[in-house]
């Protein structure tokens, strides 16, 4: 598949596409709402596509060619997307180009942030990031079941190969499948 990736630009395209609509469909599962309490508002569901967006480009950046160059794809196909809901939402032709840098930012500010989390195993970190960003909860103290569900994703992407990424099938674990640190349900 890897291959064939390359050799046609259609075909790069609509594999990207494929990707993006998983991860779109995994930042719209209700169990992220109703279970791990992100708002159900135009901000939350901005949050929750950042974090699953971010959680694909740290895959796709531990893999080898031609992973580089599908991360690219994906996050051009992203803020593509968020161009258009900005316009959707009535911001004018002028607003855009400012309102898409801010995005820009906050999505990379938020992934370095997940990244040394993630990075030094430190969930309580994760959680105050995830609960500042997500929640609106300055302390992280609500956020601890988002952190396990962003642990546990990161975990079974780990084991994702380019073609499975680019393949068929949920990426992401339900939210209602996974489990706190705790034991409890959230």
């Amino acid at each position: 598949m890897i291959l064939g990736f390359f050799r046609r630009a259609e075909s790069r395209k609509r594999l990207v596409a494929g990707l993006h609509l998983r991860i779109d469909r995994a930042a719209r599962a209700p169990g992220l709402y109703q279970r791990l309490q992100v708002p159900d508002t135009v901000e939350g569901r901005f949050e929750a596509v950042c974090l699953h967006v971010y959680l694909a480009m740290r895959r796709l950046k531990q893999l080898p060619p031609p992973a580089e160059d599908v991360a690219q794809d994906l996050i051009n196909a992203v803020f593509a997307q968020f161009d258009a809901s900005l316009r959707e939402l009535g911001v004018g032709d002028v607003g855009v180009p400012k309102r898409m840098k801010k995005l820009a930012q906050a999505f990379y500010g938020r992934a370095s942030g997940y990244d040394a989390a993630l990075d030094a195993g430190d969930r309580t970190a994760l959680a105050v990031a995830l609960g500042r960003n997500v929640l609106g909860d300055v302390d992280g103290g609500q956020a601890g079941p988002l952190a396990d569900y962003v642990i546990a994703a990161d975990a079974r992407l780990a084991r994702a190969s380019l073609d499975d990424l680019l393949g068929e099938g949920p990426l992401f674990p339900p939210p209602e499948d996974v489990k706190t640190a705790t034991g409890a349900e959230p």
